[in-house]
C-alpha cells in the first residue's frame, strides 16, 4: 500500500484503501470520553460478550477442529492413503463473518468453514461427515441444505449454534498455518467451493485494510446494533448485511485513520449520507488474477450498471455484496444516515446522549396504508422452511409494488411477528408488514388501484420455486391483504400500534415592563409551571407598581393542541379470514382539501401579520378578571385527560393571580 506525506517532516503514515485520508488528526480527551459513553450505551443490549462465553465458543470450535481432523483422517484410510500420509494429512476450521471480526454478540452463531485435502469429496462432507456429526452426543438440530447457493451443514454444538460450509482445495494436506487470502489457493476448484472460501477471504481481507482494528470492531459493534435498531439490517430483504455494513465501516476508519470510536461512528454517517450513489464503495482497486472467474465490473457486465448501491467485496472474485438493494431500501438507509448524522451532531454537540441514537423506528405510525403478507403451515417444521423460503421472495414483491406507477415507496419491516391461528386453519402463522405511500395525484379526487397483477405475480413466484425444489407440502399458503393504520390493531399487540398520546401546549406571551416587551417563546407545561412560580414570588417581593407584570388577554394566548391519537386499542382479535391466496386492493387515494383561513404560526393570519394590542389600562385588566376563562380563546375543549385538564386549570387561576 502507498505512504501519504505527514505534516512537519513526520514519518509518513501507511495510505489505506483507493484515496488518501479525509484525516489524519489524533483523537482528543474529550473524544475517548464520548467512546466510553458509547460502549456504556452499548452495554444493555448485550453487544459485548463476557469471558466465559467466549471461552465456551472456543472450546466448541476446539473439538469441532479435532472432529474434523480425525473424519479426514478415516476418510483417508477409506481410500487407501499410505499410513505416512495419513498422519499428516491435517485439515482445519477457518472462522469467517461477526466472529471473525471479533463483533459477535452474547448467542450469536459462528460462521465456520471445513477446509479438506483434495481427496476428499463434498459428497463425503454431506454423508460421511454428516453421520459422525449426528452420532455426537453435544450435537443437536443438525439438517442439512445441499442444494443451496453455498451448501451448508447447520447444527447447535453444545448450545453454540454453527454454520459449516465445505472446501476442496487442490493440495494434498491442509497445513494448520494455511493462509487463505491468496488467490492461487482458487486454482482448480468448482464454483460451490470458490463461493465457500469467499466469506473467510472477505473477511481476512477487510481485517488487512482497516488501519486500526480495536477502533474498527467497536465502531461496527455500534453500526450494527444502530441498524438492527432502525430496521435496516437484513440482506435478504434488500437492506445491507452483517459484511456489507462490515465495509462500510471498514472505508470509514480508512479515511480517518486516528480517530476513535466515537468520531467514526459520526464520520460514518457524515459521509454516507452524503455519498454519491450509485458510484461503489471499495475498500482497494480490483485486481485481476487472471483465473477468469466472473467479477463485479460495469464497464465489462451491463447488468451491473443497474445496481442501486455497490458496495464491492476487497477478495477476488470482487462481488457487489448488496445486489438485493432496491430504490425503496435504498430511499429508506439514506434516509436513516441523515437521521443518524442529525442525532450524532447533536451528541457530540452535548446535546443528547448515545442511547438516542438506538431508539427504534415508529413503523406502524409512520404510513397510512399497510400490506399484511401472512405464511402459514399446517406443522412447526414446515412452518420453518416455508417462512424462510416466503422471506428470501419478499423483495420481488416489493419490487413489483415499486413498479407500480402509483406507489412512490414500498419499506418492509425487517421484524416478522406471529399470526393468528384463527384466520386459517392451519396452527403455525408468521406476518410481515409492508408501510406503503402512494402518489398524490393531481386534479383527481380519488383513483382505484389494483394491485392484485402486482401480488398475484409474487404469490406465484413463491410457489413456483417451492415446487422447484419439493418443498411444497399440503397446509403452506400465502396470503396478502390491505389494511390502513388504523385497522393494524387487528393484527399486532397495542403496544406496538397505539402512539402514545401526546399533547402539545403552545404559550404565546407579550409582557410589558416599562416600555420593554419580552416576546412568544414556546416550552413545555413543566416550565411554564416553574415560569408562573417565579414571576409570582416577583410580584410578591417587588413594591414597585411599575416592575408588575400585567398579564390580560390581550398578553396571553393559551392554546392546547392535541395531535390525534388512534382510537382506544380494542382487544386483540383475529382479522376475517381470506378465501383466496390473493386479495384485491383498491385504495382511494385523495389530495388534501383545502384548508379554511386560520390563523399561522408567527402571528400570521393567512399570511398578513397580527396586529400588535395596545397596553390595557388598570380598569380594562380589572373588568377582564371578572372571569378567568376569559384568559383563554373560546372554545377550548379539555377532553384529553382529567388530570391534564387539572394542570391546565392550575395554570389559569397562577395567571389570574398574577396580576
Amino acid at each position: 500500500l502507498p505512504y501519504c506525506a505527514m505534516p512537519g517532516g513526520q514519518q509518513p503514515q501507511k495510505h489505506y484503501g483507493i484515496t488518501s485520508a479525509i484525516s489524519l488528526a489524533p483523537p482528543r480527551e474529550i473524544d475517548h470520553l464520548y467512546t466510553k459513553k458509547l460502549c456504556d450505551a452499548m452495554k444493555p443490549f448485550g453487544v459485548f460478550e463476557d469471558e466465559e462465553e467466549l471461552n465456551h465458543r472456543l472450546a466448541v470450535l476446539g473439538k469441532l477442529n479435532n472432529l474434523v481432523k480425525e473424519w479426514i483422517a478415516e476418510i483417508s484410510e477409506l481410500k487407501n492413503l499410505p499410513p505416512s500420509a495419513i498422519s499428516c494429512v491435517g485439515g482445519k476450521i477457518f472462522t469467517f463473518g461477526s466472529y471473525r471480526l471479533g463483533v459477535h454478540t452474547k448467542g450469536a452463531d459462528i460462521d465456520a468453514l471445513c477446509v479438506a485435502p483434495r481427496h476428499v469429496e463434498r459428497t463425503d462432507f454431506f454423508q460421511s461427515f454428516f453421520e459422525k456429526l449426528k452420532q455426537h452426543e453435544e450435537i443437536k438440530d443438525l439438517r442439512a441444505v445441499e442444494d443451496a447457493f453455498v451448501p451448508v451443514i447447520k447444527f447447535k454444538f453444545d448450545g453454540i449454534e454453527i454454520d459449516l460450509l465445505f472446501a476442496r482445495l487442490a493440495l494434498q494436506s491442509i497445513p494448520d498455518n494455511l493462509d487463505l487470502r491468496g488467490d492461487s489457493i482458487l486454482k482448480n476448484l468448482d464454483i460451490r467451493c470458490i463461493r465457500s472460501l469467499n466469506g473467510c477471504r472477505v473477511t481476512d481481507e477487510i481485517l488487512y485494510l482497516v488501519p486500526n482494528k480495536e477502533n474498527f470492531r467497536l465502531t461496527l459493534r455500534a453500526i450494527k446494533l444502530w441498524a438492527k435498531r432502525r430496521g435496516i439490517y437484513s440482506n435478504i430483504l434488500g437492506f445491507l448485511g452483517g459484511v456489507s455494513w462490515a465495509m462500510l465501516v471498514a472505508r470509514t476508519c480508512q479515511l480517518y485513520p486516528n480517530a476513535v470510536a466515537a468520531t467514526l461512528v459520526h464520520k460514518f454517517f457524515l459521509v454516507f449520507s452524503k455519498w454519491s450513489w450509485p458510484n461503489p464503495v471499495l475498500l482497494k482497486q480490483p485486481e485481476d488474477s487472471n483465473l477468469n472467474l466472473p467479477v463485479w465490473d460495469p464497464r465489462v457486465n451491463p447488468s451491473d450498471r443497474y445496481h442501486l448501491m455497490p458496495i464491492i467485496t476487497p477478495a477476488y472474485p470482487q462481488q457487489n455484496s448488496t445486489y438485493n438493494v432496491s430504490t425503496s431500501t435504498r430511499t429508506i438507509m439514506t434516509e436513516e444516515f441523515k437521521h443518524g448524522l442529525s442525532v450524532t451532531d447533536e451528541i457530540l454537540q452535548g446535546k443528547a446522549e448515545w442511547p438516542k441514537l438506538f431508539e427504534p423506528p415508529s413503523f406502524f405510525q409512520k404510513y397510512k396504508h399497510y400490506i399484511v403478507l401472512t405464511a402459514s403451515a399446517s406443522t412447526e417444521e414446515n412452518h420453518l422452511e416455508w417462512i424462510g423460503l416466503v422471506e428470501s421472495k419478499i423483495r420481488v414483491l416489493v419490487g413489483n409494488l415499486e413498479r407500480n406507477e402509483f406507489i412512490t415507496l414500498a419499506h418492509v419491516n425487517s421484524q416478522s411477528f406471529p399470526g393468528f391461528k384463527e384466520t386459517t386453519e392451519n396452527d403455525f402463522v408468521s406476518m410481515w408488514f409492508i408501510g406503503i405511500i402512494f402518489k398524490k395525484v393531481e386534479n383527481a379526487e380519488s383513483v382505484n388501484i389494483d394491485l392484485t397483477f402486482d401480488i398475484q405475480s409474487f404469490t406465484d413466484t413463491v410457489y413456483r420455486q417451492a415446487n422447484n425444489i419439493n418443498m411444497l407440502k399440503d397446509g403452506m399458503k400465502i396470503e396478502a391483504t390491505h389494511v390502513k393504520k388504523k385497522q393494524l390493531h387487528q393484527y399486532l399487540p397495542p403496544e406496538l400500534v397505539q402512539r402514545k398520546k401526546r399533547v402539545r401546549i403552545s404559550l404565546q406571551l407579550w409582557f410589558s415592563c416599562s416600555d420593554l416587551f419580552l416576546c412568544g417563546f414556546y416550552v413545555s407545561y413543566v416550565f411554564y409551571f416553574l415560569f408562573f412560580q417565579s414571576i409570582a414570588e416577583l410580584n410578591r417581593s417587588s413594591n414597585s407598581e411599575s416592575s408588575k407584570f400585567f398579564y390580560s388577554e390581550h398578553y396571553l394566548n393559551f392554546s392546547l393542541c392535541s395531535a390525534e391519537p388512534p382510537g382506544k386499542a380494542k382487544p386483540a382479535s383475529p382479522p376475517p379470514a381470506s378465501t383466496s391466496t390473493t386479495t384485491v386492493l383498491s385504495e382511494d387515494v385523495t389530495p388534501s382539501a383545502t384548508s379554511s383561513p386560520k390563523e399561522e404560526p408567527n402571528g400570521l393570519i393567512n399570511g398578513a401579520p397580527a396586529k400588535r394590542p395596545h397596553s390595557p389600562t388598570q380598569e380594562e385588566a380589572a373588568k377582564r378578571h371578572k372571569d378567568v376563562k376569559e384568559l383563554l380563546p373560546q372554545p377550548v375543549e379539555f377532553s384529553r385527560d382529567d388530570s391534564f385538564k387539572g394542570l391546565c386549570n392550575y395554570f389559569m387561576f397562577l395567571a389570574a393571580g398574577l396580576e
